[in-house]
């Protein structure tokens, strides 16, 4: 997976601060510096322009994109130079699909929210009318607006995995894509338990190898199986945009609860503005109480941590 960005300049100087200590030897010609960060490589040129590479690049790739829009109020074009070239119909997928698709693996607070969703060929004129595409592409106003009206008319399944249950898996060892499979397989069974054998396809946005997949949860009692792994598939299948968008819609109503809790705004993505966050609820209940509200293997919690040793 790839993903191409322009950033400004108060933005790039962040990126540059953020992975100096994680350079790569070597820099690309016409590069500020090439870093790595577990499965994704990203690359800052001089023009501005960020690039993404790995399994994981939209993960790590969001948290600037958020960033961009908190401080610069910019929508981010996304590939800018292949957009005309690659530019394809949502519903490219025309059969009858159940797909999944999760939010909240990027975000320090708030839960992992995944979703799986059925969109017959009858639905796909009403989704496409209604502005479904990928929720990173959409606005959170937007999100708000139209998620409501699709969970109210097309079939899904839910799950929401807390603080709490995320911190207790990564203590175990698992990682964030083991725990990402763990719970498609979970949605994708109940939905096709839900809709018995109505769909055509099974779609999963290929975030790990399909090998790698089934190796994650090769545990579980039941299993989804015959899927189709696709890049960018919020992009290619309606049922996993619908999902992405449902998805988003309860994380951020979670993380509005969230903030109402602590009476203060918890940011998303894990940028600076986090770690000022995450400092003042530690410095109020305690470093302990974050495993309750955030993701504690992140490396905000390194930086919280230190400042109170």
């Amino acid at each position: 997976m790839t993903i191409v960005f322009k950033v400004s300049d108060n933005v790039k100087e962040k990126m540059i601060d953020f992975y100096k200590d994680k350079k790569r030897d070597k820099t690309p010609p016409y590069a500020i510096f090439q870093a790595q960060e577990e499965d994704t490589i990203i690359t800052l040129y001089n023009s501005g322009k960020a690039m993404f590479q790995g399994i994981s690049a939209d993960i790590d790739a969001n948290i600037w994109i958020d960033l961009e829009r908190k401080l610069n109020n910019k929508i981010i074009d996304i590939n800018p130079k292949k957009e005309n070239k690659n530019k394809e119909k949502l519903n490219m997928i025309n059969d009858a699909s159940i797909g999944s698709d999760e939010v909240g693996t990027g975000d320090f607070f708030g839960p992992i929210v995944v979703s799986a969703s059925y969109v017959s060929k009858e639905d796909m004129d009403y989704l496409i009318n209604l502005g479904v595409r990928d929720s990173k592409k959409l606005t959170d106003e937007k999100i708000m607006n139209i998620a409501p009206q699709i969970i109210k008319n097309i079939s899904h399944v839910t799950f929401i995995l807390d603080n709490i249950s995320f911190n207790k898996y990564t203590k175990l060892g698992f990682n964030m894509n083991k725990i990402k499979a763990i719970l498609h397989n979970k949605v994708l069974v109940e939905m096709i338990k839900k809709e018995n054998g109505k769909y055509d396809k099974i779609v999963v946005d290929q975030f790990v190898y399909p090998k790698k997949y089934y190796e994650y949860i090769d545990q579980a009692l039941q299993k989804a199986t015959n899927i189709t792994f696709m890049t960018h598939a919020e992009d290619k299948c309606l049922s996993v945009a619908a999902s992405s968008i449902i998805s988003r819609y309860i994380f951020l109503s979670h993380m509005k609860k969230l903030s109402n809790q602590e009476e203060i705004k918890l940011p998303k993505g894990a940028g600076a503005q986090v770690d000022e966050v995450a400092k003042k609820i530690a410095d109020k209940k305690g470093v302990e109480y974050l495993d309750n509200i955030a993701k504690t293997n992140f490396k905000n919690m390194e930086k919280i941590t230190q400042n109170k040793e």
